[in-house]
């Protein structure tokens, strides 16, 4: 299949995922009244779905793995070429997902790259979106160390796309807000009944539940937490016991140099930048209402029984 025509559907089932997922949210919620539009819902799709992975797509593949790629000679490893595309897809599904439980524990265990992992825990709502929040860095060495092995060792150009959207689709359902029990297959494939817990501020999971697609890693190497999902036993409490910047730039400095946000407030050109994007949901909204508000009126203007009019005719 051509490579055009897989990334068109890769990127259609991609969409299908996501209104599945939203849906599966709300018919099956892990923790029920958690609002669509939760705290940090539009960082975490403005900043770091959209604008954050369109840039950085563009940093990892033409200005990192592309130079690298055109630099050397791959010829004599590229072991990969001739197998099937199939096979190419769970190589690399598996092999990178063994990197990625143990660099994502190794994170959990240096003050260093911890600062770099910290964005991503936190969120304090968890859902199907909460997955996309990533420092940059961390982004740029996973996605490096994840695709770049894909072109250099010669596979087949629609890996990419299809690795890609995997990754996607199970960062959504680890991190969804759905109550679900995979039974004996919690042994192989990861899920939300073990990820949440992955989230949760308490002490006892901060060391456990590295795993991303394969479940199987944290049962292999002794680092699962699995109390078993029961009504009552859920995790409550996510995010991080220290207070967190809430905006995108403000997160990524604080991974660089500690500070109190409320502290910033004294200086009048942070105040105009915090409350900007505020202020223009709320402009927004008040467009949303003068165009509706017509509409509503007709629609709901009451009609009153027996009062007919008639045109003069000529």
């Amino acid at each position: 299949m051509p490579l055009e025509k897989v990334v068109t559907v890769t990127t259609l089932i991609l969409a299908v995922w996501v209104v599945f997922i939203i849906a599966w949210e709300r018919i099956s919620p892990y923790r029920k009244g958690l609002p669509f539009f939760r705290e940090g819902f539009w960082v975490d799709l403005v900043w770091y779905t959209i604008i954050q992975s369109y840039v950085l797509k563009i940093v990892i593949f033409d200005y990192i793995i592309m130079p690298l790629q055109r630099s050397f000679d791959w010829s004599d490893i590229q072991f990969v070429k001739h197998w099937p595309v199939v096979v190419q897809v769970l190589f690399f599904l598996v092999t990178h997902d063994l990197y990625i439980y143990l660099f994502h524990r190794f994170q959990h265990s240096n003050k260093l790259f911890w600062r770099i992992h910290e964005a991503h825990h936190s969120g304090k709502e968890v859902d199907f979106l909460a997955g996309s929040r990533s420092h940059v860095l961390e982004i740029i060495i996973n996605q490096t160390i994840e695709f770049a092995p894909i072109i250099i060792l010669g596979a087949d150009p629609v890996v990419v796309p299809i690795k890609a959207m995997l990754d996607a689709m199970f960062g959504m359902f680890i991190h969804a807000n759905i109550k679900i029990k995979l039974g004996k297959f919690k042994y192989l494939l990861n899920s939300p009944e073990l990820h949440l817990w992955h989230h949760a501020n308490y002490r006892e999971v901060f060391h456990a539940n590295f795993s991303t697609k394969f479940a199987c890693w944290d049962y292999l190497f002794g680092t699962v937490y699995d109390p078993g999902y029961s009504p009552g036993n859920e995790a409550e409490n996510w995010g991080l016991y220290y207070d967190y910047p809430k905006d995108y730039f403000l997160q990524h400095a604080f991974s660089v140099k500690r500070f109190p946000e409320q502290v910033l407030f004294k200086y009048k050109w942070f105040r105009w930048y915090y409350n900007l994007r505020p202020r223009m949901v709320r402009f927004v909204k008040e467009v949303w209402k003068v165009v509706l508000k017509p509409k509503q009126s007709a629609r709901h203007r009451p009609k009153m029984p027996g009062l007919y009019v008639f045109e003069e005719e000529g």
